[in-house]
């Protein structure tokens, strides 16, 4: 009995541990950056000029680019991980559709890097949330298993209190205005006085328009929050760079 419980230990220590394998290709790798070498090369890192208020790719440092200007208004700053582009823009498919949980642990250390990067010293950790109808559907939020483990890591209270109470249209398949009608009284807070005076950061998988996050930002403003960032894995660029 105890040489098959080893044997079963050795198993899911050395074979089944994702950590040996390529999140992007799969391939064997002896390193800690979760990435074959080839893969690594290919990473979109958001890490050349950016919005200083969006946090998205622009030709040249700007403080409000042309995506962000005059519309994301509730939040005050944000930071992604990543440009929306491939094997990212992959993986973050594969976690949101197809259930592939063990690419959200690598997220989390990016997501939590990026929080403590910038100093944003937040009381409250939060997400954007589903109707229960639509978490019945897929059986899991994405975004709350990421801001979940990232609240763990950075020690920052997970905030459940905001409520999706209407389904929409999928924001990928609407045009920018459309995208900020569609989410009007989608969203509600339920424990206002915990919001209250706090610093609150918002954490998701992409940032396309913003207009989701800036709707939870809004409601967060309104219930009393003082500051809202959001973070990101990973953002689409701003029209400033076509």
């Amino acid at each position: 009995m105890q040489i098959l419980q080893r044997i079963k230990c050795f198993f899911k220590k050395y074979i089944l541990n994702d950590k040996w394998r390529c999140l992007n290709c799969g391939k064997e790798i002896f390193n800690d950056t979760r990435f074959c070498d080839e893969c690594y090369k290919t990473l979109p890192f958001n890490d050349h000029a950016i919005c200083d208020h969006c946090g998205r790719e622009v030709l040249a440092f700007t403080n409000y680019c042309l995506t962000c200007k005059e519309r994301l208004l509730s939040i005050d700053k944000g930071r992604s991980v990543f440009t929306y582009a491939k094997p990212i823009s992959t993986m973050i498919k594969k976690l949101k559709y197809g259930n592939h949980r063990y690419i959200a642990e690598y997220f989390i250390e990016v997501l939590s890097f990026t929080y403590l990067k910038n100093y944003f010293n937040a009381d409250l950790i939060t997400y954007v949330p589903m109707t229960e109808k639509a978490l019945r559907r897929r059986g899991y939020n994405q975004s709350q298993i990421l801001a979940k483990g990232v609240s763990e890591r950075v020690n920052v209270r997970l905030f459940d209190g905001i409520v999706k109470i209407k389904d929409t249209e999928r924001q990928a398949t609407l045009k920018k205005d459309e995208r900020l009608k569609n989410l009007i009284g989608a969203f509600k807070i339920n424990e206002k006085r915990e919001i209250k005076g706090k610093v609150v950061v918002i954490i998701d998988d992409v940032t396309t328009t913003g207009a989701t996050a800036e709707a939870i930002a809004s409601c967060l403003k309104k219930a009393g929050a003082k500051i809202v960032y959001l973070i990101t894995v990973a953002s689409l660029p701003s029209k400033d760079k076509y």
